[in-house]
């Protein structure tokens, strides 16, 4: 972005989210890098999602939110997707009545791409998921649990993100489809898209990302290297032991 240190591409300073009078998220500060892969582990209710959602302006929060060093907190939803950052929830959300293709179109509703250009990004989705390409006329909801989530996937990149929020992709879907979507996130950092990864499953996050963050009652309890966190005694014993996280 610029000449010499290359600014964050997304800065989190002391965020705070509550609801009502609970705070959810407590003075979370994290920062990622053009072409980084940043993750935020931790237990059921330790208000990953709710930070996702702050992130992107689904929640109000207070503190530092900047985005390519311009301050989000004045722009709404659509600002931030015009911007481009996109959000893949945790519940996919998808169209189940709509096709597949539909799907994908209502994507670029953001960038309000017609014609031609419609038609080469859906082309460019499809390379990149062929079994999609195959399932283009089926209905969302008839999909298996992987291919509804490769569908949430192409449809945030139907919006050309250049900083992909990520909730919990691996949610319900077996190891094998969580090795194969895992490698499909590194290969979108190989293509210039920055990703910030929430993900209960400790292991495949921390072995997605290059830096991680351990969220726990609002509050980051560790930071760093991934692969540094993962050695940490403190992180194998509490989500990367036994089998009960990471199945």
């Amino acid at each position: 972005m610029s000449s010499g240190a290359t600014a964050p591409m997304l800065q989190v300073g002391d965020l705070h989210v509550s609801y009502g009078q609970v705070d959810a998220v407590r003075g979370v500060s994290l920062s990622l890098d053009p072409g980084q892969i940043i993750s935020v582990i931790g237990p059921n209710g330790a208000g990953k999602t709710t930070l996702m959602a702050a992130v992107m302006g689904l929640l109000p929060c207070k503190g530092l939110l900047r985005f390519e060093g311009e301050d989000l907190q004045a722009l709404d939803v659509e600002a931030r997707v015009e911007r481009g950052m996109c959000l893949v929830p945790e519940k996919r959300e998808l169209f189940g009545e709509l096709t597949v293709l539909d799907n994908l179109q209502l994507g670029a509703y953001a960038r309000k791409l017609r014609g031609e250009s419609l038609t080469r990004q859906v082309r460019s989705v499809f390379d990149r998921f062929p079994q999609l390409a195959e399932r283009r006329s089926q209905r969302a909801d008839t999909l298996s649990g992987g291919e509804r989530q490769m569908l949430a996937l192409g449809r945030a990149l139907m919006s050309s993100p250049r900083l992909l929020l990520l909730d919990e992709p691996s949610l319900g879907l077996a190891p094998l489809i969580v090795r194969d979507i895992l490698a499909i996130v590194a290969q979108l950092r190989e293509d210039g898209v920055s990703i910030l990864l929430v993900e209960q499953n400790a292991r495949a996050a921390l072995e997605t990302s290059d830096y991680g963050y351990v969220l726990e009652t609002g509050e980051v309890a560790l930071s760093g290297a991934s692969e540094a966190l993962a050695g940490d005694p403190r992180v194998q014993a509490t989500y990367l032991g036994g089998g009960s996280q990471d199945e």
